[in-house]
């Protein structure tokens, strides 16, 4: 007997790809569960089954950084803070933080179906009463229109918002008069797509360079110290903390004064969540 639960949980995750660097990534979760029925007739309470994987998902995977350890120019070592990793290609970047702040995986290069096998093997080592196999799928949100990702850090996040490398993929839905702007919509996802979300108030160096420099964001949280350099031209500085709040009144803002129009904008952080603001020029 297979039980299963779509849309079981969302992972926001960041990930390095060899191809495209430091992006966001977030995936719908999905998940078959084999098993014998019990004299209650269930093979699993629908209660239980999520909230099980769920809590697992959320202290393992979900918002860390994805690094596939046998891509060209890793190489991850020890350090104060708990684990260093730097890259090489396609571009130079060093991020410092504790080591729950990362997920290392032994592969050149992530694959979301092979993610979601690792995950269910992780799930199997303890399997709930009556379960015998798992299984899960990682699928992206279908958007028709324009969508970016991004990476960021909320240093006064209580949660696992604080680790300062994590992202998402999201929509973005930005009005003028009434009506969508697709044009608009597909030139801020151009602008911010791949890009690092940074507080200028977490920028440590690199403020005041040329787009052909380096920035360093650095802070310290609960869960501990916090460093990233990426070169400038991967970075968009926010004058506030990277909240999709504070993303969408500043986009809603820039987009206002730049067109000379009252703009609102709906931001999404991931799947079916975000924040929407309305600004003037």
């Amino acid at each position: 007997m297979t039980l299963f639960v779509n849309h079981l949980t969302h992972l926001d995750v960041s990930l390095w790809s060899p191809s495209r660097g430091l992006i966001g990534a977030s995936w719908s979760v999905d998940a078959e569960l084999d098993g014998e029925l019990g004299e209650d007739g269930m093979l699993f309470d629908f209660g239980e089954v999520k909230p099980w994987i769920k809590s697992r998902l959320d202290q393992g995977a979900d918002h860390t950084l994805l690094i596939p350890t046998a891509a060209p120019g890793i190489s991850v070592q020890d350090c104060d803070e708990g684990l260093c990793v730097r890259t090489e290609t396609p571009y130079v970047m060093e991020v410092r933080g504790p080591r729950q702040a990362f997920t290392l995986l032994p592969w050149d290069t992530i694959i979301p179906d092979r993610l979601a096998e690792q995950l269910a093997a992780e799930l199997s080592h303890e399997p709930a009463p009556r379960v015998e196999a798992i299984r899960l799928t990682l699928r992206e949100e279908t958007i028709e229109g324009a969508s970016y990702t991004y990476s960021h850090g909320l240093r006064r996040h209580a949660g696992n918002c604080q680790r300062i490398a994590h992202g998402h993929r999201s929509r973005l839905y930005i009005w003028q008069d009434g009506r969508r702007q697709p044009a608009l919509e597909a030139d801020w996802a151009s602008r911010l797509s791949d890009r690092y979300l940074v507080d200028a108030a977490d920028v440590a160096e690199g403020l005041g360079t040329t787009s052909l420099g380096r920035l360093t964001s650095r802070y310290t949280s609960e869960q501990g110290h916090f460093t990233l350099t990426l070169p400038r031209e991967r970075c968009v500085v926010l004058p506030s903390p990277t909240t999709v709040e504070h993303i969408a009144a500043w986009l809603a803002d820039e987009i206002s004064q730049e067109t000379g129009r009252a703009t609102r904008v709906q931001a999404f952080e991931g799947v079916d969540k975000g924040a929407m603001a309305t600004a003037r020029p």
